[in-house]
């Protein structure tokens, strides 16, 4: 199935119109191979695509966060006596949250930031990004040169194989928007937004 920037425009009016244009490229060149090739797996796809980047406007993960916003959303790294040492320091953030897990090393290996949220699924961790780099659809050395997964093509791409590795095309077919955003997410974040632009390329799509 072949997109186009006006679709995506219509369907999510503050869609990043640049990043559209790049999306529509790679997507078109690479949806047949993924799969992602009907308009109901397309709409799904979309609608996962753009939560996740907030409508193609972040290709990175902000983790700034305050000091009250770390104690809420990581209040398993974080506590009253720590979290000032912390708060509005990205860097430090990743390496404490992204330690010791995803294939990454400890605090000090600055893994976690290195491996950071990147690409319009936030791939995570120096494990997944490896994974990326072995599946035969990433070209270099993407493990060493992760910034390239916030560029395009590999944020688009990068988003489509994760789709695809995740048989996500089967939870597509059945239409099951829960099933699909648990698989990218891992749980139920945001789906009140998730479902609201798949009703809208649905409609864009004439499903």
């Amino acid at each position: 199935m072949i997109i186009n920037q006006s679709q995506l425009l219509r369907a999510v009016p503050k869609t990043n119109k640049t990043r559209a244009l790049e999306l529509v490229k790679v997507f078109n060149e690479w949806a047949e191979r993924f799969g992602i090739n009907t308009p109901l797996r397309t709409a799904h796809a979309l609608a996962q695509f753009f939560h996740e980047s907030n409508a193609l406007n972040a290709v990175e993960e902000n983790l700034n966060y305050s000091a009250d916003g770390l104690l809420k959303v990581f209040p398993k790294y974080f506590n009253k006596e720590n979290v000032k040492d912390y708060a509005r320091q990205p860097e430090k953030i990743a390496n404490r949250v992204y330690a010791n897990r995803m294939g990454n090393g400890d605090e000090k290996s600055g893994d976690g930031w290195k491996y950071r949220g990147r690409g319009i699924v936030q791939i995570t961790g120096k494990s997944n990004v490896i994974a990326y780099e072995k599946s035969g659809f990433c070209n270099g050395k993407v493990s060493e040169h992760p910034e390239w997964l916030a560029q395009s093509p590999g944020a688009y791409k990068s988003a489509m194989w994760f789709w695809y590795a995740n048989g996500c095309n089967q939870l597509a077919d059945r239409d099951d928007a829960i099933a699909v955003t648990k698989r990218i997410n891992g749980g139920t974040n945001g789906l009140s937004e998730r479902m609201y632009y798949l009703r809208r390329f649905k409609r864009e799509f004439g499903l």
